[in-house]
């Protein structure tokens, strides 16, 4: 299966790998974990696949802001002159720092202990518990809104963001059920969490540009369009699609998708069915 998967044309991996970003993204079920998988299977998990991962994340990130651009556009245009603008770009560092922070000092041992198919299966199983008790141990909202968070909210969301540098745990998921425990209704905790991605994943790629920048040729452009566009796609209309659904239920189905993904990757694992060993 894997040596199959190998020989397909990089425009096609490139094409299925920007789908699983943009689709997995901003849902609580871990892009990463998603993309350590698929590029197991796929064959497309080398150093330039390092940059194409990050590229491929800026088309998520840009859907975010396209999706969001009258709110930012106004946040940018009255932050001199607006208190309520300033405190929520403030937020957004208060709740971006902890993660950085953390990803800076140990950013080596994670990717080299835990960036492989088995710990993120376990880790998807894991996480989609945590879901469904906080499922049913969430009260009463009390931040009904983004522009309603204080310092101290976001500071707890940042906390809860560093448990999403483990791979298979998912940043979506960390901070929005996170948000929810601390108090934020669930659409706020939701697109918090969309907003904070922007921050965050503009730093990670920067960074990941940054040092693997090298290893970026010519060739690579025409894989690396189709992805980031792929991404980009697939992300808006996932979007979209999560903010209808959250209005009318809640995050079990996503823990149980967890739960069944990641049992699939330990059985395939168990029984030689798919030789994961390459991740």
């Amino acid at each position: 299966m894997v040596a199959r998967t190998m020989l397909l044309p990089i425009l096609v991996k490139a094409l299925i790998l920007g789908v699983v970003e943009g689709l997995t993204e901003f849902l609580p079920i871990s892009s990463t974990g998603h993309l350590i998988l698929a590029g197991s299977l796929l064959g497309y998990n080398d150093t330039t696949a390092k940059v194409f991962e990050v590229v491929i994340q800026v088309g998520a990130i840009l859907a975010i802001m396209w999706e969001y651009r009258a709110k930012l556009i106004r946040v940018l245009w009255r932050l001199k002159s607006d208190a309520k603008a300033r405190q929520f770009v403030s937020n957004l560092l208060i709740a971006f720092f902890p993660a950085a922070l953390c990803g800076l000092l140990f950013s080596k041992l994670i990717v080299q202990h835990l960036f492989k198919p088995i710990p993120v299966a376990m880790a998807f199983i894991l996480g989609a518990f945590v879901i469904l008790w906080a499922e049913k141990r969430t009260t009463a909202a009390r931040v009904l809104d983004v522009d309603s968070m204080t310092w101290r909210d976001s500071l707890k969301v940042g906390l809860a963001q560093v448990l999403a540098l483990v791979p298979g745990t998912s940043r979506s998921g960390a901070t929005i059920i996170g948000g929810m425990l601390f108090g934020l209704s669930r659409r706020t905790a939701t697109e918090f969490s969309f907003f904070l991605a922007i921050p965050t994943l503009i730093a990670a790629a920067g960074y990941d540009l940054l040092k693997y920048h090298s290893l970026i040729h010519s060739t690579d452009l025409g894989p690396f369009t189709v992805g980031l566009v792929a991404a980009f796609v697939s992300a808006f209309l996932c979007v979209r699609w999560l903010l209808r659904f959250i209005s009318h239920n809640n995050f079990n189905l996503f823990a149980w998708y967890r739960i069944a993904f990641g049992a699939i990757i330990l059985l395939t694992a168990y029984f030689g069915w798919v030789d994961w060993s390459a991740g």
